[in-house]
């Protein structure tokens, strides 16, 4: 066989066909892989910076948690109804992408000139979770622009590998880099990743759907929706259940992990990256889980799987080859489960809302779900002060756990196959 003809038999079987039919979606992935790398280096850059050069305590991590994730409850609502009478969502995304990434380099420039404070920690967080917002509540609508309704659960799914894979290899990278560069200065990656996510969101072309004109209930129209529809509904209470308690939870996980249990900032983005290959599991199972079991049921199993794994971090004592092995299962397997959560419900969503609402239900969405994301942050720091970060952890696992039961009297039990879309 002619080289081209195995080069051309190889990219068939290993590159997934929406990526080599749509020029379009491909540019998309390019670019939104490469900004959720950036994301994951910060996930362990960031609190480092915190935790290594200004040596945060638990009441000040939750403080800086809050303050990124504060934006979602204040201006998520808002943000929906914005973009969706505005339009330009693709144009919205990239400002979003220039703007964070403009913001993390003044973290290393202030680093360099001994400046740094955890008052400009705390802006700058805030201010790049307010961007954050606007980038999230554009993503859905710039989605169903690039994608047909029948291939939702399989760009879903290869959105989410990719995901998946910045899981895998960003917390790696980046705990390599604050060791190497210091925290302040791995940061800079993420700045370069937000600049190739605007390059290539420029590339794109899709016709996105007509602007909302209608004032009249314009922003809490998404709300209404919300209340409306049991499905969206029900899933809504069980993701900010979790969201709350996983938010407790990792306001308090590199404290407790680098201080009470010895891990070192290398390893520890190997732990973070090792566990989070069951996320490309996840993504690449999610699709025989749902034909399987129905795309309704797969959304309860992930409720569960996500954070039940995560009670092995405050089991994690003992020998350190034990500990290390079981913040790997508690990292692989909470991976997988969000995986099976997030491509199951976005399939579902994607179909079920109606073009003119998805920016507006995605903004009213984000107030609840990521809104008690900086309240978890905030109960999250006062628990460890109080009781202790072990403690606060158990709380917080068990009752991100319980989450799933909002599930359960909801249609998404009996829901087989993607439902039509709303009137």
């Amino acid at each position: 066989m002619e080289r081209g003809a195995v080069v051309g038999t190889l990219e068939r079987r290993v590159v997934p066909p929406l990526l080599r039919e749509s020029r379009d979606f491909r540019r998309f992935f390019v670019g939104q892989t490469a900004s959720l790398f950036g994301d994951q280096i910060t996930l362990i850059a960031l609190p480092l910076v915190a935790v290594i050069a200004l040596d945060a305590n638990a009441r000040q991590m939750g403080y800086l948690f809050a303050a990124e994730l504060a934006p979602n409850l204040l201006f998520a609502l808002h943000a929906g109804a914005w973009v969706d009478r505005r339009g330009r969502r693709r144009l919205t995304m990239i400002a979003a992408d220039l703007g964070r990434a403009g913001l993390l380099a003044t973290i290393p420039l202030a680093a360099a000139f001994d400046l740094l404070r955890f008052e400009q920690l705390y802006i700058i967080a805030f201010l790049i979770g307010t961007l954050s917002v606007l980038f999230a509540v554009s993503y859905s609508t710039l989605f169903v622009s690039l994608v047909s309704r029948e291939r939702y659960v399989e760009a879903s799914s290869i959105l989410n590998g990719s995901r998946a894979f910045s899981f895998v290899a960003g917390p790696s990278v980046g705990g390599f880099l604050v060791q190497l560069l210091t925290a302040p200065f791995a940061l800079v990656a993420d700045a370069v990743t937000y600049l190739a996510s605007a390059l290539f969101l420029r590339r794109i072309a899709p016709t996105e759907p007509a602007t909302e004109t209608s004032a009249r209930g314009h922003v809490v129209a998404g709300a209404r929706f919300i209340l409306g529809s049991p499905i969206v509904r029900a899933s809504l209470l069980a993701t900010a259940t979790i969201n709350f308690f996983n938010f407790v939870f990792f306001a308090l996980f590199i404290l407790y992990v680098t201080r009470a249990l010895d891990v070192q900032p290398a390893m520890l983005g190997v732990i973070l990256g090792a566990g989070a290959a069951g996320g490309v599991i996840g993504s690449l199972i999610t699709g025989a889980i749902g034909r399987r079991i129905g795309i309704g049921p797969a959304v309860v199993v992930g409720a569960i799987l996500f954070p039940a794994p995560l009670v092995l971090v405050p089991l994690a004592e003992g020998p350190k080859p034990i500990v290390l092995a079981l913040l790997f299962l508690a990292e692989f397997g909470s991976g997988l489960g969000v995986m099976v959560l997030d491509i199951s419900i976005g399939a579902i969503f994607a179909a079920l809302i109606p073009d003119r609402l998805r920016a507006r239900v995605s903004g009213a969405y984000m107030a609840v779900n990521y809104g008690v994301r900086p309240l978890g942050s905030l109960v999250g720091g006062a628990l460890g002060t109080t009781i202790g970060l072990r403690p606060t952890l158990w709380i917080a696992t068990v009752g991100a756990i319980a989450g799933f039961l909002w599930l359960l009297p909801s249609p998404l039990l009996r829901l087989r196959e993607l439902p039509p879309p709303a009137e």
